[in-house]
């Protein structure tokens, strides 16, 4: 097959790059510059797209002998990727920039291209395995090494994209294998840093970000009675089931915690309160993505339920209404918040993801 390798300029990509080649594909990488301040070098494992990454992909790519690309796509990952972070915030919800990301720009504009090139498959360094039924059914599972696992993310690409998709080193057992590999092939990313945190906040200052790019909007802060306890620069900056940053001067009556159980923007209002009301029992998700064509769609399904990258699976029942996912969970969880991703597993295997709306 022909393949293009996203090549990231990090070690997971140059590996699988690598791999492909040794199945035997005829593979030419690309390098996707997404940043418009490519000028600036990250900083230890902070940021991303900089010139010591595209440098970085080149050598890869030399060492493995095959050609290299750049493709300028700083202006596609603005206007999807950064400024949907921007308009959720804004309207009060939590977003996965790495979520759409992969719906955007990896598993959209990036397939879109290649196809157009005549290429069949796009191969990335993600940690995620794909399973080929006899049935012809292909199957997102999570990869061997549980810590490393990133199917959350990448479950909102749909079965189409899947079938075009190549993920190398989801079989893997760990990080020092891939490494190891690097270091055995002569690639100078074997001890590259992996990079953390949002990629377009390289100093990791979400909040300083948001004010940055949104401007200061000063508040009031207020408990479930509506008395007000605190102020703000922003309602846009709080997320539901923060409880680090609130500035609150008096503590609660009852002297416990006090965590953010809800952010109005419209009105500028961020509501504080216990613990205790940040319990739910029942995510409704929409927009979904559903990637196992075999289970029925009205059907109430065993599942596990995840709504972080690495968050603890949830055990409960999933059903599908149109484009919506609900489901219902064994027990209550705290700290959910609309615009966060709803990823819905059996075991290893990835049923579908929908966007959090209550």
């Amino acid at each position: 097959m022909r393949v293009l390798a996203a090549l990231s300029g990090g070690v997971d990509s140059a590996v699988a790059a690598a791999r492909a080649v040794d199945a035997g594909h005829d593979v030419t990488a690309v390098h996707m510059a997404l940043s418009r301040n490519r000028d600036l070098y990250r900083s230890g494992s902070r940021g991303c797209c900089s010139i010591e990454d595209a440098n970085d992909a080149r050598r890869a790519a030399d060492i493995l002998g095959i050609p290299y690309y750049v493709w300028d796509l700083s202006d596609e990952f603005h206007d999807t990727v950064v400024a949907d972070f921007l308009s959720e915030y804004e309207a009060g919800r939590t977003p996965n920039p790495c979520v759409r990301c992969n719906e955007h720009i990896k598993f959209d504009t990036l397939l879109e291209r290649a196809s157009a090139l005549g290429f069949d498959a796009v191969a990335t360094g993600h940690y995620a395995r794909i399973d080929l039924r006899e049935d012809g059914v292909r199957e997102l599972h999570r990869a061997a090494d549980a810590a490393k696992d990133q199917s959350y993310v990448l479950a909102v690409m749909g079965p189409d994209r899947l079938a075009r998709s190549m993920f190398p080193l989801g079989a893997v057992a760990s990080k020092s294998e891939v490494r190891a590999e690097a270091a055995a092939r002569g690639l100078g990313v074997s001890n590259k840093p992996d990079s953390y945190d949002i990629c377009f906040v390289a100093d990791g200052d979400t909040k300083g970000f948001l004010e940055r790019e949104l401007g200061e909007r000063p508040g009031a802060i207020v408990d479930q009675d509506g008395e007000v306890v605190g102020a703000h620069t922003g309602a846009y900056a709080y997320t539901v089931g923060q409880r680090k940053g609130l500035g609150l001067g008096n503590p609660a009556v009852d002297g416990k915690p006090r965590y953010v159980t809800g952010v109005d923007t419209a009105r500028n209002v961020v509501t504080v309160g216990p613990e205790t009301l940040l319990s739910v029992s029942t995510l409704v998700g929409e927009k979904a993505v559903w990637l196992a064509p075999d289970v029925p769609a009205d059907a109430p399904t065993r599942c596990e339920a995840q709504v972080r990258a690495h968050g603890v699976p949830l055990p409960g029942v999933v059903t599908r209404e149109g484009d919506r996912i609900v489901v219902h969970l064994d027990e209550p969880t705290r700290g959910i918040a609309a615009g966060q991703s709803l990823v819905v597993y059996a075991g290893t295997r990835v049923l579908g993801q929908a966007t959090l709306v209550r």
